[in-house]
């Protein structure tokens, strides 16, 4: 993907906001594209304009895509990742790379971005790596944002979804309402937090 399909245009944050059913955060590249160039992945600062730390750089926006790594979660696919990975030191060697990878992958979005160093997240990826599974959607991005043979077992979760999902077809059709409201109120448990220690802080200032 050239550097012009990954600049997010307005369209692109108003298809993340109604694909993920509030706005987008941060989004500083469109990591992954489907075919008809809707997004797949939000290439995310390291730290949101909120001042959180935010260590998954490449988050999966599409519903499709993303129900269909979660079918493989509840499936237990991550337990026997952690398996193979206590067993096979080939696989965890590949898989400690992939985890540099993501680190320089977050430098480079943090340089382009201009945000500062997020110290809170230094040296941390995402998703358990290096050496733990903890989540496939974070595997997921992480391939499909810098392509195959990268991160193996993102890989393999790239190809566990095949029967519902694959990167050669469009799936948009019905996943979200391209003609609803775009959302405008952020309702995540991040924000949420905030808002209760704004409230906190304000009710000791009256006491």
């Amino acid at each position: 993907m050239s550097a012009n399909t990954k600049l997010p245009t307005q369209h692109d944050l108003d298809t993340i906001s109604l694909q993920l059913g509030r706005p987008a955060r941060d989004v500083v590249e469109i990591g992954a594209r489907c075919v008809c160039g809707a997004p797949l992945v939000a290439t995310t600062a390291p730290r949101l304009s909120n001042g959180i730390p935010f260590p998954t750089t490449f988050y999966l926006t599409h519903p499709v895509l993303t129900q269909a790594v979660s079918r493989l979660e509840a499936g237990g696919l991550m337990a026997h990742m952690n398996e193979r990975l206590s067993e096979d030191t080939e696989l965890a060697e590949q898989y400690a790379a992939a985890h540099e990878n993501y680190l320089s992958e977050r430098e480079r979005i943090r340089e382009l971005s201009g945000v500062g160093e997020v110290p809170e997240i230094e040296g941390i990826s995402a998703g358990g790596m290096p050496s733990r599974v903890k989540c496939l959607h974070v595997l997921a991005g992480h391939t499909l944002a810098t392509g195959p043979g990268i991160n193996p077992l993102g890989d393999e979760t790239i190809a566990g979804i095949a029967q519902w999902w694959t990167p050669e077809k469009c799936w948009c059709d019905g996943a979200w309402d391209p003609a609803a409201e775009v959302p405008t109120k952020d309702l995540s448990r991040h924000v949420k937090r905030l808002e209760r220690q704004a409230q906190q802080q304000d009710a000791g200032k009256q006491e």
